[in-house]
């Protein structure tokens, strides 16, 4: 059996199970409609919530890492003038 069978299997079960729920449901449909609208704007909402708090974690650490690169670039950039100064005092 393979892949793509089983997720339309799946998938199936899933609009089946969905469907099943909506027919037997005890609320009325303007109710089940609402409930779901509520629960979709919820999930979005989550979502949302997460993807903004996974683009400030990303942020807070490429600037973390910007910021060590700079270290770096500014500690080897004394290094070389350290170096340049000291070839030029040996040389010179």
């Amino acid at each position: 059996m393979n892949k793509t069978n089983v997720a339309i299997g799946v998938l199936a079960g899933v609009a089946v199970g969905a469907l099943l729920g909506v027919l037997f449901a005890p609320d009325k449909g303007s109710v089940t409609r609402k409930k779901l609208m509520k629960k979709a704007t919820d999930t979005a909402d989550d979502l949302k919530d997460k993807f903004d708090d996974l683009l400030e974690e990303l942020t807070e650490k490429f600037e973390a890492a910007k910021e060590e690169v700079g270290q770096i670039y500014e500690n080897g950039k004394h290094k070389a003038e350290e170096i340049t100064h000291d070839l030029k005092s040996k040389l010179g």
